[in-house]
């Protein structure tokens, strides 16, 4: 059973454990007077590439000196396809991380702090190893679920839906709780580069706020600037 549930989790994970930047509204975003104007796009290709110079190699030695058998060279890729702004991190076949931004994020951007504060939230996932431990936990609820499937009774089809929700619920436990973590950990490493994180958080202000939804993949958008704000007072 174990193996037959193992492509379901992989799949589910790696395609829903991984974007950081909700699409989900429960209330209007505010926007942020200090941010400033939206910049052109020759200046938003600019700062993206300053960053990227800057970050790469501080969040490299960071995911070095923090981990311990993980591969920290990090790639990094421009999804230039039409969509809404979005950043996440994701694994090659290789283990290698990927670290990804859609070109209208980063036109979105409005400074560096902000690209800066991102890439180091994405970053920090895989330092915190959070997509291997939201495999474990979507393998968990999946062999749970099928186990109580068959003891009740339900068909193969039944069965595979009961999978599919449980390993769903279950890498859903502590994705929160991972934001926040790679909210503080991107905090670091944005400071470590010399950018500013708690202006970089800033970001926060323009993009939909999903509450505090049961089982919802984000935390509230106040939540996640007070954890930025307090992770670099201690810095």
């Amino acid at each position: 059973m174990r193996s037959y549930v193992l492509p379901l989790v992989a799949a589910i994970c790696l395609a829903s454990c991984t974007l950081d930047i909700p699409t989900e509204s429960s209330a209007p975003s505010q926007p942020s007077a200090s941010a400033g104007p939206q910049v052109s796009s020759s200046r938003a290709r600019a700062n993206f590439d300053a960053v990227i110079a800057r970050m790469e190699p501080v969040a490299e030695r960071m995911c070095r000196q923090r981990t311990n058998g993980v591969n920290c060279n990090f790639q990094i890729v421009v999804d230039d396809r039409p969509q809404p702004p979005n950043a996440f991190q994701t694994l090659d076949p290789d283990k290698r991380p990927i670290i990804g931004f859609t070109a209208s994020l980063i036109a979105d951007a409005r400074n560096q702090d902000e690209l800066a504060f991102i890439f180091g939230h994405e970053a920090a996932h895989h330092i915190e190893q959070h997509i291997p431990q939201s495999q474990q936990s979507a393998l968990e609820g999946a062999v749970a679920a099928t186990i109580l499937a068959q003891i009740l009774g339900a068909s193969q089809a039944n069965t595979e839906l009961a999978q599919r929700a449980g390993a769903t619920v279950n890498s859903r436990r502590f994705s929160k709780e991972f934001e926040l973590e790679a909210d503080s950990l991107g905090t670091i490493i944005a400071d470590a580069a010399g950018f500013n994180p708690v202006r970089g958080a800033e970001y926060f202000n323009r993009i939909p706020d999903p509450g505090d939804r049961f089982l919802g993949t984000h935390p509230p958008n106040a939540d996640r600037i007070r954890v930025v704000q307090e992770t670099a007072a201690r810095l």
